[in-house]
C-alpha cells in the first residue's frame, strides 16, 4: 500500500489550515502533516523535515509567500512548492511560478481540483487555477507587456521603495532614507508602476499590503 503524500500548509490564518486538513482527511492519497503561519516557519520546518508538498499563501507575514518560495527553491530545488491565494492578479501568479513554484491554486478550490493539481505537478506539469490562468492570459492592461513576454521579479531596492511608498513617505523622504536623488526615486516609481501593472501610487500600496509588507 502506497504511503500518502504529505502536505505542509502555510497560511497566516489557522482557520485555513484547519479547513484544508479537514478537506484532505477523507482522502487516503494525501495527508496534511504540518502547519506554518509564517514564511520563516516554512523554511525552519524544511531544514529538518521532509514533506512532499508545500502549499503556501502569497500573503504570509514577515517573509511573504513569494520570497519564501524563492529561498526554498534555492535551498531545496526538488521541493514541490505551490501558491495558494485569493489573489489572482498576474504579478502574484507569475512571481510564484518564476521564483520556483510549480503551481498556483485559488482559495476555495475543492478536493478534486487539488488532486488534479497535485497529479499534474507530480507528472512534471504546471497547474494554475482557471481564474488565475485567465488573468495571465489577459496580460498587462496598462503596459505593453504580454503574457508570453519577459517578466522580471522585483529587486531588493525596488522592494525598499515600495515599502517606503506604502508608509506614505514623499519622494524627498525616500531619497533621503535610501541616499538616492529625488529624480532616481521618481524613475523607480514610474518603473515599478509599469512592472506591477498599476496606474497610481495607491496600486503600489495595495501591492505592499497584499504581500503583508506593512
Amino acid at each position: 500500500m502506497n504511503q500518502p503524500a504529505t502536505i505542509l500548509i502555510a497560511d497566516r490564518l489557522e482557520l485555513v489550515y484547519s479547513g484544508l486538513k479537514e478537506l484532505f482527511a477523507g482522502d487516503p492519497d494525501y495527508e496534511v502533516v504540518a502547519y506554518a503561519s509564517t514564511g520563516h516557519q516554512v523554511l525552519q520546518y524544511l531544514s529538518s523535515n521532509s514533506v512532499d508538498i508545500v502549499l503556501l499563501d502569497v500573503s504570509l507575514p514577515g517573509k511573504d509567500g513569494i520570497d519564501t518560495v524563492r529561498e526554498a527553491h534555492v535551498k531545496y530545488p526538488d521541493q514541490i512548492l505551490i501558491g495558494h491565494s485569493i489573489l489572482t492578479e498576474i504579478e502574484y501568479v507569475n512571481s510564484i511560478l518564476i521564483e520556483g513554484g510549480s503551481g498556483y491554486i485559488i482559495k476555495g478550490a475543492d478536493l478534486a481540483e487539488f488532486k488534479l493539481a497535485f497529479e499534474t505537478i507530480s507528472n512534471g506539469g504546471e497547474y494554475v487555477s482557471e481564474p488565475a490562468r485567465l488573468e495571465r492570459e489577459k496580460g498587462y492592461t496598462y503596459t505593453d507587456k504580454t503574457f508570453d513576454g519577459e517578466y522580471i521579479g522585483l529587486k531588493p531596492r525596488e522592494r525598499e521603495i515600495i515599502k517606503c511608498v506604502a508608509k506614505e513617505m514623499t519622494n524627498k523622504e525616500i531619497a533621503d532614507e535610501l541616499c538616492l536623488s529625488v529624480e532616481t526615486i521618481r524613475s523607480y516609481r514610474k518603473s515599478l508602476m509599469t512592472k506591477l501593472n498599476v496606474k497610481t501610487a495607491a496600486g503600489l500600496v495595495k501591492y505592499a499590503i497584499d504581500r503583508c509588507w506593512i
